[in-house]
């Protein structure tokens, strides 16, 4: 039986770029780095979040597959930081019956959904 997800992971074409996205922008901070081709980021209780530019984790663009969520305080906020740092929006907040979210590009073209459940 599955227990819970053990890791997402993205892959970037630009490894300090990256970087300077989800630590910098977002302010997740390193759990574990290995070789400089693999950083993860441990936002939660479990699970862990990687960013890789090791060919073999696949091609990073919105259009690739996956999208990761992020539990955050304030959706417009953060929002509004990540085009300020110069990052695409390409979701505007909005709110569904259960939550407000958006939708942001990392710099590797990643979609990066930001979200705050309403309590």
């Amino acid at each position: 039986m599955i227990r819970h997800v053990a890791f997402t992971v993205y892959p970037v074409s630009d490894m300090a770029r990256a970087r300077a996205f989800y630590e910098g922008t977002l302010g997740l901070q390193v759990s574990d780095e290995y070789e400089g081709h693999w950083v993860e980021y441990k936002p939660g209780d479990k699970g862990v979040f990687a960013i890789s530019d090791m060919p073999e984790v696949g091609r990073s663009d919105a259009q690739a597959g996956g999208t990761i969520a992020f539990e955050v305080n304030d959706v417009d906020a953060t929002t509004a930081a990540v085009r300020a740092a110069g990052a695409p929006v390409i979701m505007e907040p909005f709110d569904t019956p259960v939550c407000r979210m958006s939708v942001v590009l990392d710099p590797s073209g990643n979609a990066v959904l930001l979200h705050r459940c309403f309590d």
